[in-house]
């Protein structure tokens, strides 16, 4: 006969959860697969950067390959969890975090497209905006790759990215403040865009940021 200790102890979370992966395998690593398109994120993000600096059209076409190149990994990884019965935490938070990034990168290319189409010169704003989205993406990556073993440093790392958000939205603000000044009325319109693409980046990185959160607080 089973006790009443031996119940709660057949009852605990953390036997329940090894006994489901036992009988219910996972057959991908989803963890790895984040991880791995965080990092190809945070080198577009690189090569964004770079571009901006040095104007090196061999800058821009890296960034071009690796947006192509994670959008395989991406259609690779939903068509994985299709598939797959057991992932390491919700799959909607899975997807969600993996589009939101995607998205981060798709801002940086289509930026830097705009800016060779509109011959707008990268000025301190472009390029400040521009380091605190590699800055908060560099933040998220680093966050992805503890997100199942140190929930501490998933925080640590949730911080310093909106920290970088709240820095670039006042680069924004000051940035357009200046902009408005100017008697080139095409000039600051072309300008606009390309801080608003910008800012969208950083706002996308909020974003990823309150999926990454609440995947933590769930995974408690």
């Amino acid at each position: 006969m089973v006790n009443d200790k031996e119940k709660q102890h057949t009852m605990q979370p953390g036997r329940k959860k090894n006994l489901f992966s036992e009988i219910f395998p996972r057959e991908y690593d989803f963890e790895s697969m984040l991880a791995r398109q965080a990092e190809m994120t945070v080198a577009g993000l690189q090569a964004f950067v770079a571009w901006l600096e040095t104007r090196q059209p061999s800058d821009a076409g890296e960034l071009e390959r690796i947006e192509t190149e994670v959008d395989r990994m991406r259609h690779d990884m939903e068509e994985k969890l299709i598939q797959s019965f057991s992932t390491p935490f919700d799959r909607q938070d899975i997807y969600s975090i993996s589009r939101q990034m995607d998205y981060i990168l798709n801002f940086s290319n289509e930026t830097a497209k705009e800016m060779t189409a509109f011959r707008v010169e990268p000025d301190q704003p472009v390029l400040d905006m521009a380091k605190y989205v590699l800055s908060g993406t560099q933040c998220i990556s680093r966050g992805i790759g503890n997100i199942t073993s140190d929930k501490g440093a998933v925080e640590d790392e949730i911080r310093h990215a909106r920290d970088a958000c709240h820095r670039l939205e006042a680069v924004y603000i000051a940035g357009m403040t200046e902009l408005l000044k100017t008697d080139d009325a095409m000039e600051a319109l072309r300008k606009r865009e390309i801080y608003h693409h910008l800012r969208d980046a950083g706002r996308t990185i909020r974003d990823t940021l309150d999926i990454l959160h609440n995947t933590v607080i769930d995974l408690a």
